[in-house]
């Protein structure tokens, strides 16, 4: 009954069958006409016309378009895509989120989608989250779009500007996240048009945004910023890195004890990651630092600096939060273990690190342009994303983005066994049974995928792996244990099996086979004892004998990829964090492409040439025939082809060797903050219908169980006498888990929210800011004329209107004051007759002044000629922008962070940000208008720059007969005289014609 109310009322099932009706049995039914159509790419040039000039929507179009996508796919790739794909390019036309398990082929899910939406002619990007994917998915997928007649390209890291420009021209362009986005920044930083690399008619048209929750989500707290070099001393961070060092760590009262004070010099929130100085701290820092009230305005500097002193001593922490490498803090990023070179952290934290660990401190750097991720895929038209897990999300999907998601099922059902938590008391406890997890599959021969949260959690656990010293903690314990219920038990075999366990480290398996009668019918806890201590034993002499094991930190995406493909062998164990490899799918077994793909590349083939790629997807398939008229195209001789059906044997034996054994088995260390992660890990396991396993092991020293988990389960289980050997399993265990990771996710949400808030505001003033650049950098001329002038009329009315006030007599205006101000902007007035206005009304004063201001320009353009008055124009007001904006940038930075102070005064912090910023935003455009203004009449031009030397001959011309005696002869030489001054327009030109230099050499042809 419930199946089926649940059926009636379940949105995500409707619309799966919705998508049935309109998009797969139509898709389905045009599939046997597509696969007649010899030049696909002309009946997609066909449907284009259609599209741009027959006035039929996308919407109309997308079933013959997905059947020719499709029929591009199964000619070039030798894939086709399931009906559920079908689906899942729907939702990506849709704009929504597609929720698809991993296994189920996302990357040819988006051709579909892709194709649909380039009949617009406006280019769509495909982001993804590293350089390894783009360039991947680019070359794997390309072949279906040339199937069509569609460009496709890839952006890299290192891609010079013409080439992104040329990328970013084509149909398709695979392009990560932090790329697309600081190449926006980029272009809006850009001083002429050749600088620009995305499309300057429709630069963000539609985006398919791949593993959308990491981008979305995981990466949203942290915005994007290009920044420069500030003014700054670096020195004070070395002496505010030690008095940190000095300072004493304290406690916060508990709540409800309010007539206690904090301890020490300053306390920890580590759950929002603050630090508060006491007083006895504010105190002890004053006297260190020679100041008196550190927090006072002059000081407010040195305060902040000095608590990203202590932040960098208590809550970032080297190998887990940042690596030191060749004298450089390299940060890594919490969520996917990657080192992300080049990335600092802001506000000068990053500084603060470099000072704690004693490495050369860079300098701080100046906001020049941010924006965060929310803001900047909201500027698309359309935006989509899809990923293996975002419905516990869809929340914040739905609000920030407008995105709902729909989960699409699976084509065979999901059959993994995820077994529930096991939880220790200390976090030592847990990894010892993790290693004994680990051990006892690996000589089962299952493959294993070990999940981490930080490079520090991989290496600790491939050291236990390695070395048996690190295992013997949990010997000892069994033996203990052991000994405790052998107490009363004595003679013959009991009393050898005590002397045996006084030096258990040098045991083997075949020496307690004897005993093992002995505890024949034990029961309880003698039995229990027995078979741990034996498990104990018997994985010492495991990591003894070796557990050959790869590490996967997520740092070079490439090699861990084909790792990460081949960690479904049989015996195969990898521990990876919990990100690296991923976009790429694990097959039991092996995945023979990979293999095959190595192979053919090390024979100097090109892996990613469509012809090689289906070539090895013929030979896979068994369409041997095919496969071999295409080795014959390439050159690929007969010991490659047998020894790809070797290794296709191979791992075909192997899949059937690990699905018996059950399948490959997920071993998480940790608990993630976010579910979302959790279950990534999981989907690694179980990708189309395979068996499949998954056990996550944690602790109550884990980060999140340390911040979240309630006090009164610790305090209950230490009660109870629990130790590190015992796992707990219990439901309010698992509930207080499951509790705190909502409360993170929840509290991450706020987080991120507040951010966009906050962004929100200067969102707006960026989007001004921005279009305002872009009309100068690529309008008409007329246009740009147009801002300057505007700009002028309305610096020139406004200086008018304080000194020509209509209330206040003539006689009385201060027209000596208004005079020295509109000197200051425009010169011409040097000669303006300002006594004559005191026979005027004020508004026609003002108009008058404003009018002489506009001829002045005018004549100003005439004397520049109007091309460089062009010129002149987009230089000022572009370079007068960026300066204006740049400082805006720091003002509101400084804003933010002192804001939450007026809530002490009862006053909304967010409303007054939003009124304070918007004062700041209005000084800065009159700032922009009269700073434009005055560099507009006032900025010396060279029409063309002056020779290093310039020879003027003697201006005294020789008589005819001086000049005939000279013929033949050597003529008499003349000291040159070089000519120092500048020239400006009006000046005789050099070369003597009497001319004006701006008539003569100065002219612009």
């Amino acid at each position: 009954m419930l199946g089926i109310l649940k059926k009636i009322f379940d949105n995500n099932e409707r619309e799966i069958q919705r998508y049935y009706k309109t998009v797969v049995e139509p898709t389905n039914a045009l599939e046997a006409e597509v696969e007649k159509i010899e030049d696909l790419a002309a009946e997609y040039r066909r449907l284009k016309k259609e599209h741009l000039e027959g006035g039929r929507s996308l919407d109309e179009l997308l079933p013959r378009v997905f059947a020719l996508t499709r029929e591009s796919a199964k000619r070039f790739l030798g894939m086709r895509h399931y009906d559920v794909q079908l689906i899942g390019g729907a939702v990506l036309h849709e704009g929504r989120i597609a929720e698809m398990k991993t296994g189920e082929g996302k990357t040819l899910v988006a051709t579909l989608a892709v194709a649909l939406n380039a009949l617009t002619g406006k280019g769509v990007h495909l982001v993804t989250v590293n350089d390894y994917l783009a360039r991947r998915d680019a070359e794997w997928m390309g072949p279906v779009y040339r199937g069509l007649g569609l460009e496709v390209a890839a952006i890299q890291h290192d891609t010079p500007p013409p080439e992104r420009r040329k990328a970013y021209l084509a149909d398709v362009t695979y392009v990560t996240n932090s790329e697309l986005g600081f190449d926006y920044l980029r272009d809006n930083m850009a001083l002429s048009p050749d600088q620009l690399v995305l499309r300057a008619d429709h630069p963000m048209h539609y985006a398919i945004v791949d593993e959308v929750d990491s981008i979305l989500i995981d990466e949203a707290r942290t915005p994007l910023i290009i920044s420069g070099p500030a003014e700054k001393a670096t020195d004070l961070y070395y002496k505010l890195a030690e008095i940190a060092q000095k300072l004493e760590r304290g406690e916060q009262p508990e709540p409800g004890e309010r007539d206690k004070e904090p301890t020490g010099d300053y306390t920890i929130d580590e759950k929002q990651r603050h630090v508060q100085l006491t007083e006895r701290g504010i105190e002890k820092a004053e006297r260190m630092l020679g100041v008196k009230g550190l927090f006072s305005p002059e000081n407010m500097e040195i305060a902040h600096m000095l608590i990203q002193a202590i932040r960098a001593k208590e809550l970032y922490h080297r190998d887990q939060d940042y690596i030191v490498k060749d004298g450089q803090v390299i940060i890594v990023d919490e969520f996917t273990g990657r080192l992300m070179p080049g990335r600092r952290f802001g506000e000068g934290l990053h500084q603060a690190i470099e000072a704690k660990e004693g490495v050369k401190i860079e300098r701080e750097n100046q906001t020049l342009a941010t924006i965060t991720y929310q803001n900047f895929f909201r500027l698309y038209d359309k935006t989509a994303g899809m990923t293996g897990t975002a419905k516990t999300e869809e929340k914040e999907f739905q609000e920030i983005y407008g995105m709902d998601v729909i989960v699409v099922p699976t084509n065979r059902p999901v059959i993994r066994v995820d077994h529930p938590d096991l939880v220790y008391r200390t976090e030592r406890g847990k990894f010892l049974a993790v290693v004994e997890e680990i051990a006892e599959k690996y000589e089962r021969g299952q493959p294993v995928l070990v999940g981490t949260i930080s490079i520090e959690k991989s290496e600790r656990l491939s050291a236990m792996l390695k070395e048996p010293r690190y295992y013997l903690p949990r010997l000892e314990q069994r033996v203990e244990a052991l000994k405790k219920e052998l107490k009363n038990r004595s003679g013959g075999e009991w009393d050898e099996l005590k002397k045996l366990l006084k030096r258990p480290a040098n045991l083997k398996d075949e020496d307690l086979r004897r005993f093992d009668p002995l505890f024949e019918g034990a029961k309880g806890n003698l039995a229990y004892a027995w078979e741990n201590f034996k498990i104990a034993v018997h994985t010492l002499g495991i990591i003894r004998k070796g557990i050959p094991h790869q590490v996967l930190n997520a740092k070079y995406h490439e090699r861990e990829a084909e790792i990460v493909a081949q960690a479904g062998r049989s015996g195969t164990i990898t521990i990876a964090t919990n990100m690296a490899g991923r976009g790429t799918d694990i097959k039991l077994g092996g995945n023979p492409e990979y293999l095959a793909a190595a192979l053919l590349e090390k024979a100097g083939f090109d892996r990613y040439q469509w012809k090689v790629e289906l070539f090895v997807k013929k030979l896979l398939m068994g369409k041997e025939d095919e496969a071999r008229a295409l080795a014959g195209e390439l050159g690929i001789g007969e010991e490659l082809i047998e020894e790809i059906k070797r290794i296709k044997r191979e791992t075909e034996e192997d899949e059937q060797r690990v699905k018996e054994l059950g399948g490959l088995h997920i071993l998480g260390t940790e608990r993630h903050e976010a579910r979302r992660i959790d279950n990534q890990l999981r989907g690694r396991s179980g990708r189309q219908g395979d068996p499949g396993s998954s056990r996550f092991y944690v602790s109550f020293d884990d980060e999140l169980m340390r911040l979240f988990a309630s006090d009164r389960v610790i305090a209950m289980l230490d009660r109870m006498g629990f130790d590190d050997s015992e796992p707990i399993e219990h439901k309010m265990v698992t509930n207080a888990i499951e509790r705190a990771q909502k409360r993170v996710e929840d509290r991450n949400f706020a987080i991120r929210k507040q951010l966009l808030q906050f962004d929100d505001v200067m969102a707006r003033q960026r989007e001004v800011i921005y279009e305002q650049r872009r009309k100068v950098l690529l309008g008409q001329d007329e246009e740009v004329k147009e801002a300057a002038l505007a700009m002028v009329e309305d610096t020139i009315a406004g200086l008018a209107e304080n000194y020509l006030n209509p209330e206040v007599h003539p006689d009385d205006w201060d027209l000596a004051g208004l005079r020295t101000a509109l000197v200051d902007f425009v010169p011409a007035f040097e000669g303006f007759d300002f006594e004559a206005l005191r026979g005027m009304k004020a508004p026609e004063a003002q108009e008058a002044v404003v009018r002489f201001a506009l001829e002045a320009y005018a004549r100003r353009e005439e004397e520049l000629t109007p091309p460089i008055m062009r010129a002149v124009e987009r230089f000022v007001i572009l370079s007068i922008v960026d300066s204006a904006w740049k400082e805006q940038l720091h003002n509101l930075d400084v804003l933010r962070q002192g804001i939450g102070l007026r809530s002490y005064a009862q006053k909304d912090p967010f409303q007054e940000y939003k009124f304070e910023a918007t004062r700041l935003f209005n000084e800065m455009v009159a700032f922009i208008k009269s700073e434009s203004t005055k560099f507009l009449f006032r900025l010396q031009v060279d029409t063309e720059p002056p020779k290093p030397e310039v020879y003027v001959p003697v201006p005294k011309k020789p008589a005819p007969a001086e000049a005939q005696a000279g013929q033949g002869k050597e003529p008499p030489k003349r000291k040159p005289v070089r000519k120092e001054k500048k020239l400006g327009p009006n000046d005789p030109c050099w070369c003597g014609s009497g001319k004006k230099y701006k008539h003569c050499h100065g002219k612009v042809t």
